[in-house]
């Protein structure tokens, strides 16, 4: 996503260009400014950059190493747009240091970084270094940053800190995995033996990471303190899924117990560390999409989120509330925007001038995405923004500017990608950012594969399935047939994203016929769907993937003696006498035991619960 600029009233975007030259474009006047050349890139070495808010100064980020999905380690350099000068950036008495993370925060030159989970503050980048907290120790307590239960399966990014709108507090998250057990994974390195590395890996019925969320004034004497946690008794050992500013002063924080069954949405007064309770969510099975910021008016007193609320038959689906808070009281009235079944799957932006909502839904088809804007008030009339700009387009992402007069959209397929920039008053194409006409060309000049859809009618539910075919394909050929699966209950594995990937090797290559399928489990078809898989994670699943095969594998295309399956995650065993061995899903031990995904998806977090379900699931699977 090119991010939109807050500055000139959000009248200007930001891009790094085909030629790498970092380029500040004003969408009233058409002028482009180059900001940082590409030789400066090249000179450093640099890999990726942040500018300072101030626009006076950039963050080069270079020798970046990885270390799981989300986190690395980099060195940075400060450099000036202005003059010659240049700062590497060091903590102090140490040179050449590797970062966890570097930063700017919301105004000025106000930046942060983190060094052996340790958060340094400077104010200005030629000020002195400041050491918010000196807690951290490595593969232990993580100070801002998450560990790795956090990373992949909570926030999905390895950032545990949040700035106020006006950069005057720090919030972020202390991660102590002190009482958590080792386990010792192996690392392959390149060489004929991988290496033994301890780490802190929490499995179901043994303790978790324990989190704490805390609040810093950067202004005059430094001031630490605890957001407390609901007093509720219900929550117990818990997760927190989300932190989000409100104003200057209020941040919103969700809390999630272990069972994954409980949330609480709080709104913290960052002065005092208290907590007040917002909103509460139950389920019988497990509480989907928990990690979500809500989006709030400029006043705080609105409150936009996404919750699930049942539309009939097919259960609940996730829309829009708004949470109005009133004068002189303590609790909120609770509006829904949008109704229907379908699922709001992002809230983009709120217009206060015009009172409309912007979001992305699956209204149209839940394997697309199209932007829509709602009315915040009575008949909550919408309409979809995306729906008519080209049938290549029908998965779309977007976002807005500051001031709400521009939204940049990316229409992510099915055709090849592209960004353009749109007025939202008339939704006039104003700017192409990217049409990708390189990579059209070379997608047009090759063997694509036939992409159809199908849908199977079952009992009460819709098994949607992708098949993928050899550009060359004749049906009077015999064609290997493999099913790839993507068990992770939530996911989706059908939609119309342009995909380059490893399928379309194995189709346009080798000349196999790849098939994908979204059945019981799976997301944005409702919650009776989703929460069928509950207590029988692997069971459902099965007869619906063998039904995908069974329905494809009638086609007089099929070479039937060549059909297979691969996944990840929960993928489970097939039938040996349709499909070969090409099943490498996680044991049922390794997956019960991951504390995340045991305590949503099997409600049983102790190892009584654990070993009785994994046996129950092992016999099935046999």
């Amino acid at each position: 996503m090119i991010p939109m600029l807050n500055g000139s009233a959000g009248k200007e975007l930001l891009y790094r260009t085909r030629e790498g030259d970092v380029v500040k474009f004003n969408m009233e006047t058409n002028e482009s400014t180059v900001l940082v050349p590409n030789r400066k890139f090249e000179m450093n070495k640099a890999s990726d950059y942040a500018l300072s808010p101030d626009m006076k100064h950039v963050l080069l980020a270079y020798n970046v190493q990885p270390i799981f999905q989300h986190s690395f380690t980099a060195y940075y350099i400060i450099c000036s747009l202005e003059s010659p000068e240049t700062w590497i950036l060091n903590p102090p008495e140490v040179r050449n240091a590797p970062l966890q993370y570097a930063g700017w925060g919301p105004r000025g030159q106000q930046l942060i970084f983190i060094f052996e989970n340790n958060i340094y503050y400077r104010a200005t980048v030629d000020s002195r270094i400041i050491r918010l907290v000196s807690t951290g120790k490595e593969g232990v307590i993580f100070n801002g940053l998450t560990d790795w239960l956090y990373e992949e399966e909570v926030f999905q990014s390895h950032v545990a800190h949040w700035w106020s709108p006006d950069g005057a507090r720090l919030a972020y998250a202390t991660i102590n995995n002190t009482l958590v057990p080792k386990m010792e994974l192996p690392m392959f390195t390149g060489s004929l033996y991988p290496t033994g590395r301890e780490y802190h890996y929490p499995k179901a019925g043994e303790e978790n990471p324990v989190i704490s969320l805390y609040v810093v004034n950067l202004n005059g004497p430094l001031h630490t303190i605890q957001m407390r946690r609901p007093d509720d008794h219900r929550i117990g050992e818990y997760y927190i899924t989300m932190v989000k500013w409100a104003t200057s002063t209020k941040l919103a924080v969700n809390w999630l117990n272990r069972a994954q069954n409980i949330s609480i949405l709080t709104l913290c007064e960052a002065t005092t560390g208290v907590c007040t309770k917002k909103h509460e969510d139950e389920s019988e099975s497990w509480l989907h999409r928990q990690n979500e910021a809500p989006l709030f008016s400029k006043d705080g007193m609105k409150t936009f989120f996404t919750r699930a609320i049942p539309q009939g038959g097919r259960g609940k689906f996730f829309h829009i509330s708004m949470a109005v808070s009133q004068p002189n009281s303590s609790s909120d009235t609770l509006q829904s925007i949008t109704s229907g079944d379908w699922d709001v799957t992002h809230i983009l932006a709120y217009n206060e001038d015009r009172q409309l909502i912007y979001f992305l839904s699956t209204e149209d088809d839940p394997k697309r995405r199209h932007l829509y804007s709602a009315d915040t008030v009575g008949p909550f009339n919408r309409r979809c923004l995306s729906c008519d700009f080209t049938d290549s387009c029908g998965y779309v992402t977007g976002s807005f500017s500051h001031n709400m007069a521009f939204f940049l959209l990316t229409c992510k397929g099915p055709g090849v990608p592209f960004v353009s920039v749109y007025s939202t008053q008339d939704l006039t194409e104003l700017l192409d950012i990217e049409l990708n006409h390189n990579l059209q060309q070379t997608v047009d000049s090759m063997q694509m594969p036939k992409v159809e859809y199908r849908e199977i009618d079952v009992e009460d539910y819709v098994l949607m399935m992708q098949v993928l075919k050899p550009a060359s394909f004749v049906d009077t050929a015999h064609y290997p047939l493999l099913l790839l699966v993507d068990g992770t209950p939530g996911s989706q594995s059908v939609s119309e994203q342009f995909q380059v990937d490893w399928a379309s090797v194995l189709v346009s290559s080798f000349g196999v016929i790849v098939v994908r399928c979204d059945g019981r489990g799976s997301g944005f078809q409702g919650t009776n769907l989703l929460h069928t898989v509950h207590r029988r994670l692997g069971r459902l699943e099965e007869e619906d993937q063998l039904r995908a095969l069974s329905n494809i594998a009638k086609e007089p295309y099929i070479d039937t003696t060549r059909i297979g399956a691969f996944g990840q995650r929960c993928m489970v065993d097939t039938s040996p006498a349709s499909c070969s061995a090409l099943r490498p899903r996680r044991s049922s031990v390794e997956l019960f035991s991951h504390p995340s995904l045991t305590s949503s998806f099997m409600r049983l977090p102790f190892p009584s619960g654990i070993w009785a379900s994994q046996k129950q699931t092992d016999e099935h699977m046999r």
